[in-house]
């Protein structure tokens, strides 16, 4: 039985096994489903709001999303930008050659989002307003994870947003069970709950900022249903 005290070491299925490009592209389409269907998309885009009221949109604001896998949450931060008259000028980047291949191919041609194949440590050049990463911070290991956040605090502007998941025994159990009645991806159905068990607890962030040396009375912790945690920081 899988325990939630600490984050599971386990690995993912999409990190680690060499699949062809239709399976990986059907995960990711099954994945921007759960998203759709469990309001993934609302802490990032609640923080936004919340960011860009405060410091004015009066110039386009660049993003970076790290990790975007199917480029769900850029297509969403556009959107988003086009109904509030934000300008906002979109890249992603991502380990996986496929996930820039199965987000150019979901992205609408009037929707210029930059997808780019690499690894943010070896990112250099401008900095940009805003990181962001959405479901990404729960595939990397502690140690590399506060040097992310690290990365992050030297390379955003304005700010920079971790949406991840709570590793707690309710979504736990949850998605375990209805990735088994669903015909989702195989990869998807093993995936789904240990990402669940790799995710965060509050007392795991404080203690992530603290190594990274973020002064968490700086930073926010915002719990959101169901079962995300919201962390940012704001210039």
């Amino acid at each position: 039985m899988t325990s939630l005290v600490r984050r599971s070491h386990e690995a993912e299925l999409m990190d680690t096994e060499a699949v062809p490009f239709e399976e990986f592209r059907e995960c990711l389409r099954h994945l921007e489903f759960i998203n759709r269907c469990t309001l993934a998309y609302r802490p990032t885009l609640g923080w936004l709001d919340r960011l860009l009221g405060r410091t004015g949109t009066d110039r386009p604001v660049s993003i970076l999303d790290v990790g975007f896998g199917h480029g769900d949450m850029l297509r969403q931060i556009f959107s988003w930008g086009r109904k509030r008259g934000v300008e906002v000028r979109l890249a992603g980047i991502d380990l996986n050659p496929w996930s820039a291949r199965a987000a150019a191919l979901a992205t609408p041609a009037d929707m210029p989002i930059r997808y780019e194949v690499g690894n943010v440590f070896s990112v250099s050049g401008d900095r940009v307003d805003i990181v962001l990463s959405s479901l990404f911070a729960h595939h990397l290991p502690d140690a590399e994870l506060v040097r992310f956040i690290r990365w992050m605090d030297a390379s955003a502007e304005l700010g920079w947003f971790v949406n991840d998941l709570h590793r707690h025994a309710l979504p736990y159990h949850f998605i375990r069970m209805t990735t088994r009645m669903l015909p989702a991806n195989r990869l998807v159905r093993h995936d789904a709950p240990v990402s669940v068990a790799r995710g965060f607890t509050r007392r795991d962030w404080l203690g992530l900022l603290d190594q990274s040396g973020i002064d968490p009375s700086r930073a926010t912790i915002e719990w959101s249903f169901p079962f995300r945690f919201g962390v940012g920081f704001v210039r």
